[in-house]
C-alpha cells in the first residue's frame, strides 16, 4: 500500500545530494529527455519525451533550506528512498515514450486521441504515495532547494517544430497537449495543463525550498489528414536555477 501522505507545506530534513546523480548539487540545469511516439493505424504517430494520504488542493510541499540542490524526474526516475525519508536522487530511468496509434476511418476527424505511454511507476519520490495512474500518465516533478534567499527555478520543455516520418513529412508539435491532475488533488497543478509549441516552452516556476509535482495526460489533436508512417519527435525537459 502507498504510504499516506503528508499535508503539504510541512517542511522536512533536506535529502543528500549527490554529485552527478539525477541531480545538480550546484545550480545549473538539470534536463530530462521524453519521447512520444503517436501511431495512425496504416499512419502512425510518435512522440517521445524524456527527462523524470491525499490532500486538498494541488501537491506542493515546503522542504527545509539546505545545501544547494535541484532534482526534476519525468516519466521513470531513479531515486533511492523518497525525499521524506532522506533519499538519494539518481541520474538516469530511460526515456519513456507517448504514443497513440489513429484508425484509418478517425484519420484528421478532429477528435482528440488519448495517448498512453511506457512509464511504469507513478509513486511520488517524495513520500511514497501512488500520485500518478500508468501507463495512462506520465509523472513530472522534482524540488529546488538552497540555504538563504533567490530566484525560483524555472521548468522549461525544448520542443522541435514537428514530429516526422521516415518519409519526410511532419506533423506540428502543436497537435500535443496535455492535462493536469494527481490522486487526491483539487485545484490548479503546480505544473500546469498546456499546449507543445516550437522552441524553448516555460512550463511551470519551482519557488525556492519546495518540491512540485503533477501527473500528465497527453493527447493527440487529429486535426490533420497526413501521409502513412511512424512520426517520431523528442521533448527535452530542463529543470535550471539562478
Amino acid at each position: 500500500m502507498p504510504a499516506a501522505r503528508r499535508p503539504h507545506h510541512q517542511p522536512m530534513r533536506p535529502a543528500p545530494i549527490r554529485r552527478g546523480s539525477g541531480a545538480a548539487d550546484r545550480g545549473g540545469a538539470f534536463p530530462g529527455d521524453f519521447a512520444m511516439t503517436a501511431r495512425l493505424r496504416g499512419w502512425a504517430l510518435l512522440l517521445s519525451a524524456a527527462a523524470f494520504a491525499p490532500a486538498a488542493g494541488a501537491f506542493t510541499a515546503t522542504i527545509n533550506p539546505g545545501s544547494r540542490g535541484i532534482y526534476l524526474r519525468v516519466g521513470d526516475g531513479i531515486y533511492t528512498g523518497t525525499y521524506t525519508g532522506n533519499g538519494t536522487p539518481g541520474n538516469g530511468g530511460g526515456v519513456d515514450v507517448v504514443s497513440t496509434t489513429v484508425p484509418a476511418a478517425a484519420l484528421g476527424n478532429g477528435v482528440d486521441q488519448i495517448m498512453t505511454t511506457t512509464a511504469s511507476s507513478g509513486v511520488s519520490n517524495y513520500d511514497g504515495y501512488a500520485f500518478c495512474n500508468v501507463p495512462a500518465q506520465i509523472y513530472v516533478g522534482g524540488f529546488y532547494r538552497r540555504s538563504g534567499s533567490g530566484g525560483a527555478a524555472t521548468l522549461t520543455a525544448t520542443v522541435p517544430a514537428g514530429l516526422t516520418n521516415a518519409q519526410g513529412q511532419s506533423i506540428a508539435f502543436s497537435q500535443i497537449s496535455w492535462t493536469s491532475s494527481g490522486n487526491g488533488d483539487t485545484g490548479g497543478q503546480p505544473i500546469p495543463a498546456g499546449t507543445f509549441q516550437p522552441g524553448t516552452q516555460a512550463l511551470a516556476s519551482f519557488q525556492i525550498n519546495t518540491w512540485r509535482e503533477s501527473c500528465h495526460t497527453f493527447r493527440y489533436a487529429n486535426d490533420a489528414v497526413v501521409g502513412a508512417g511512424t512520426y517520431t519527435g523528442r521533448v527535452v525537459y530542463t529543470l535550471s536555477a539562478p
